[in-house]
């Protein structure tokens, strides 16, 4: 195995997760929200950007007037002071503009509010996905004050994890030797009726009118409810936004309209002269300065929340707000792609999920209210396996990163229960062709989300939503499977008819369409679930092979639209590499259908395929395309180096298919991969199309010509940087024992999205948090050599990284937990935090084959095997590894 090394450590010393602060606070911006539920994200410099709660994805989205506040006051010695809970240090910060992102964008609003309230000196930011973490750091402040703000988020746990809601809990200490009093504010705009879109400045927005807050009490907690009565029950914009203290003696200010007005009521607070402690009374001059009843045409108000304190030498104390919200009337608001229909103004709905399980925003917040500190606690385990495995820092960082793109606005769950994804989220960008508001490239795109393992490991039952609309509504009565969806479902789908992004339905993403199926039922979907299925994966597979293998020599010829938004002529091994893989995976799925004819043909087909493939294209370090000169050149790749060219062996390995090529082929290939297109510093390098990697960046490009060849019009992006291929490709370079170079290839990526001039948590390609780039999960289970097959309960570790301790999380689609291995293999352990993972067999590589194997202390049976250097323990029963238990194996030699 080879030595993984973690280079330059930058995990907080105090706090959990990676910290960004200086320059590298420039770019961060964390997304908060529940899957499917909108979001809002929260910047290095402790503001709110980027809303996107009202079903509109528009990354520039900003709504003023809703921020923190704090203010401290001493009697002896005299100190009154007030400050934004916002840096200061990022408003001065030198604008370095980087092309086709703008998460370091500061709207108008925000730096109006820091002319009249003082921001804190600097923040520093703390990353752990879902948790974000900023300390405030203020020479005039007497206090330390940090935040930290999450919306739950338990893997397998969907509904809990898509909750409309965020938690900011606010610590405040007492370093000082004296006593010292003062309040801390929240502050929220009614936005309810706006469309995500319409600028807002101050309180006002041709949208607004009618707007109304008000105050609603329980023991233990306080509510500023934001609604409209005014707007009918359909409009897009209805629904409700509530702002909550959990703190008992928190005062209100259901109304104000300004800046000043707000910076008036906490200059405004006195300590209450009772003596009550933590008590503070707003200055009566204060409780009537804005008018009653709803806001004016155009106008909206604010609210405030203000929670007083008063602290000892020593002390400290903590302060819970959360923000829910409650927009149910999710609208199809986005471009469908393909030729005009004929459906005049009709105005689709599609609902969102939570509204089936909420009434109101109201209803949200008790629920949070009742349940968060038991989901904030399991959502921590799930940090904690991340960010206190033995993975570098950065890369742990890279791994937590991954559940962002699933609850960005990329994604959406409708009323129905079906999950939907865009390839991205429009912004800078698309910009050039297709604007920055609203859904990239819809939807499910099939050859987009090819790359995708994140969904499919965390929230399987989602991922199997997903296989369902490809099949049960999207496949056409031949059999084929157009790359994207329309929505609502009971509209025509696209048969027979020019879609976009290519102009045909894609065959890598039919191909990719099998594979995933496969995959789902691996992943713990049921034999029932492909039952169901399998005569339309059948139907599919039999049409791809009538129309591309009519010859029946394994190889696929003819028209061959792919993720390039473009065709192939003539054989090629990304193309050729899935059509092996989902031969493979379709074998598979039919020995368990039982059709062993139906399998045998396929198998044959394979062998046949493999061999033609490997003998046509194999160059002796790559694998080229035999361009059919009888169709178009344009958008060919000829003898380029494809960065992607072996997906389909990426895919084999993860489904434990073997593999579909020659062993040295593959291994060869990979390195001249790696060789030829990880470029290092573009400053002189002609881009021709997107700006993905820029300056003394490194990236993989997609593809090159190291022996000369380039064609006049080559393959469309082939001079790009994808993330998502990026992933792919060091992941399969783990896999085959390329460890140096499969990390080269990662930690690169991750450089470019270190905070300065790319944010951590938003990776793009065509648009923002793009779906490709979940294929950074399969990194992990490339370096741990993790497998699961929930058809027979086969669990599989074989870490290809050699450490004086090896420890990673793993997740099946029934449990997570995490995986310890010592340096000499001598002893692993498996510890379960949630669900419970069955396994029947467990195959772990370096243990001798006298093991011993207990479960929380108590001896197990297990028939032993060895093969090469994998032990496979065959259980009697079935082991039930349960949260909170541990399995320990021991070696004896």
């Amino acid at each position: 195995m080879t030595e993984l090394v973690s280079r330059s450590p930058r995990i907080d010393e105090h706090t959990l997760g990676y910290t960004y602060q200086g320059e590298a606070i420039r770019h961060v911006a964390m997304p908060h929200g529940g899957l499917g539920a909108g979001q809002i994200a929260l910047g290095g410099d402790g503001a709110l950007r980027q809303w996107q709660i009202v079903n509109q994805i528009n990354h520039l989205g900003f709504v003023p007037d809703s921020f923190f506040a704090i203010r401290t006051s001493c009697t002896e010695p005299p100190l009154n002071v007030i400050r934004l809970l916002q840096s200061r240090e990022a408003q001065q910060l030198p604008v370095e503009e980087t092309p086709l992102v703008n998460d370091n964008a500061i709207a108008e609003d925000q730096r109006a509010l820091h002319r009249v309230f003082t921001g804190v000196e600097r923040t520093t930011f703390t990353g752990a996905y879902p948790f974000s973490h900023i300390a405030y750091q203020d020479a005039e402040l007497p206090l330390d004050v940090t935040l930290d703000a999450h919306t739950p988020f338990v893997p397998l746990d969907a509904e809990n994890s898509a909750l409309p809601a965020i938690i900011f809990t606010f610590t405040v200490h007492n370093p000082w030797q004296h006593k010292v009093h003062g309040c801390l504010a929240a502050t929220q705009q009614n936005l309810v009726g706006w469309d995500g879109v319409t600028s807002i400045s101050g309180n006002r927005c041709p949208l607004y009118g009618g707007n109304t807050n008000r105050i609603f009490k329980r023991a233990g907690y306080t509510s500023l409810v934001m609604e409209n009565a005014s707007l009918p029950d359909d409009h897009p914009g209805a629904g409700q936004v509530v702002l909550t203290s959990l703190t008992p003696t928190t005062r209100t200010q259901e109304r104000w309209t300004t800046f000043e007005q707000f910076l008036h009521i906490l200059n405004s607070l006195s300590l209450d002269r009772q003596g009550i402690e933590g008590a503070c009374v707003l200055a009566r001059p204060n409780k009537n300065i804005i008018a009653t009843g709803p806001s004016a045409q155009g106008e909206t108000w604010n609210g405030g929340l203000i929670v007083p304190f008063r602290l000892a030498p020593g002390a400290t104390t903590t302060i819970t707000f959360i923000l829910s919200w409650y927009f149910p009337n999710r609208y199809v608001n986005f471009d469908q792609f393909g030729p005009p229909r004929p459906y005049g103004k009709s105005r689709f709905w599609l609902g969102n999920a939570y509204a089936a399980r909420f009434h109101d925003a109201q209803e949200v917040t008790e629920y949070v209210i009742q349940h968060h500190k038991n989901l904030e606690e399991t959502a921590r385990q799930w940090v904690r396996g991340i960010y206190q495995s033995t993975l570098p820092d950065w890369f742990a960082e890279m791994l937590a990163t991954q559940a962002t793109f699933m609850r960005s606005p990329t994604c959406f769950w409708s009323a129905d229960g079906k999950f939907f994804g865009f390839e991205g989220s429009l912004g800078l960008s698309t910009a050039m062709w297709n604007g920055t508001v609203g859904g990239s490239c819809p939807l499910n795109c099939t050859h987009v989300w090819n790359y995708e393992m994140a969904l499919s490991r965390l929230f399987p039952r989602l991922e199997q939503s997903m296989r369902e609309t490809d099949f049960e509504h999207v496949q056409a009565p031949e059999g084929y499977i157009p790359h994207r969806t329309i929505v609502p479902l009971y509209l025509p789908q696209f048969w027979n008819v020019p879609i976009g992004g290519p102009t045909n339905p894609a065959l890598d993403g039919m191909l990719g369409t099998i594979l995933k199926t496969y995959r789902e039922v691996r992943q713990g979907a049921g034999r029932d679930w492909l039952d169901r299925l399998w005569p339309r994966v059948k139907r599919l597979m039999n049409y791809i092979i009538e129309q591309w293998d009519d010859n029946n020599d394994g190889v696929l010829e003819g028209e061959q639209p792919n993720t390039y938004d473009i065709e192939f002529y003539g054989p090629n091994m990304y193309i050729g590499a899935l059509w092996l893989a989902a031969l493979r995976a379709a074998e598979e799925m039919a020995k368990l259908q039982g059709e062993q004819d139906f399998a045998q043909s396929l198998h044959e087909r394979f062998e046949l395929g493999s061999t033609n493939y490997d003998e046509q294209l194999w160059n002796g370090e790559y694998y080229i395309q035999i361009i059919d000169h009888s169709m178009p050149l344009e958008n060919q790749f000829g003898e380029g180096c494809l960065a992607d060219q072996l997906f389909g062996q990426w895919w084999a390995h993860l489904l434990d298919l073997g593999y579909i090529l020659p062993e040295a082929h593959v291994k060869t290939t990979l390195r001249s991969i790696v060789r030829n297109n990880l470029r290092h510093g573009f400053r002189n390098f002609e881009h021709g199309y997107r700006v993905f990697a820029d300056q003394d960046d490194s990236g993989l490009i997609v593809c090159t010509w190291p022996r000369g060849g380039r064609p006049e019009i080559p393959v469309r992006y082939c001079d790009e940087v994808w993330t998502g291929m990026e992933y792919q490709v060091g992941a399969h370079c783990l896999m085959e024992g390329l460890v140096e170079e499969g990390m080269s290839i990662i930690e690169a990526l991750r450089k470019r999205y270190d905070g300065t001039r790319r944010n951590p948590y938003n990776e793009i390609e065509c648009g923002d948090h793009y779906a490709r780039a979940m294929a950074g999960w399969s990194v992990l289970e490339a370096l741990s050599g993790f497998r699961y097959n929930a058809l027979e309960d086969h669990l599989s570790f074989a870490p290809v990284a050699n450490q004086s301790e090896f420890q990673v999380p793993f997740i099946t689609g029934s449990g997570w937990g995490t995986f310890a291995q010592s340096q000499d293999d001598s002893h692993i352990t498996l510890t379960c935090s949630y669900g419970d993972v069955r396994i029947q067999q467990l195959s772990l590589q370096g243990i001798s084959d006298d093991a011993t194997v207990t479960l929380d202390g108590n001896a197990l049976a297990a028939n032993a095997s060895k093969q090469q250097d994998t032990l496979t323990l065959a259980f009697t029963e079935p082991v039930i590894l349960r949260a909170g238990s541990t399995l320990t194996i021991v070696s004896t030699k």
